[in-house]
């Protein structure tokens, strides 16, 4: 059954004509933005990662359904005009995009995690002891980016990219 819904996607309005029994990570592909991989299909790996009303989801097993009404941002949406977001550039920086599959998902994590910091009580970019501030240690940012998977390597690189965003989101190189 094919239904109509109407959304916000990386900033403009859209309408997707989807399958009620579609998912969103299919629903996105299916209007071409391919940013976001199916890694799993099962919601374990996070390689599908988007950010719905800026909350991370695993966009393979939510329904397109679920999009109705509401803010939708994938990876092609993170760049403005040519020039990357402070995360997509600290990533680049710290050398974390290895063969790229999981990465556009683990930038939308760490996108809504960093501004999930700066709207924090004092922010994630105050001058502090860790990160750039605010506290956060590698086992922080570990942890918050447990549901996400890469095959390639090691995660160091991933964890140094989430600092240097941290540090990127405020103003600091």
């Amino acid at each position: 059954m094919k239904q109509i819904i109407q959304c916000q996607l990386n900033g403009k309005p859209v309408e997707l004509v989807i399958d009620v029994r579609q998912s969103l990570l299919a629903a996105l592909r299916d209007h071409g933005l391919t940013g976001c991989k199916e890694g799993c299909g099962v919601g374990e790996c996070g390689a599908c990662t988007v950010l719905i009303d800026e909350v991370p989801v695993d966009s393979c097993i939510t329904l397109a359904v679920r999009a109705e009404g509401r803010e939708i941002r994938t990876i092609e949406g993170e760049s403005v005009n040519g020039e990357l977001s402070p995360v997509q550039q600290a990533y680049v920086d710290a050398g974390a995009v290895q063969c790229g599959f999981c990465t556009p998902g683990l930038v939308m994590k760490t996108t809504a995690y960093v501004e999930g910091l700066a709207q924090s009580a004092g922010g994630c970019c105050q001058n502090g002891n860790k990160s750039g501030g605010n506290g956060i240690d590698r086992n922080d940012i570990r942890k918050e980016h447990a549901g996400n998977l890469c095959r390639c390597t090691g995660y160091q690189t991933v964890v140094d990219a989430v600092e240097k965003s941290i540090r990127y989101y405020g103003g600091q190189k």
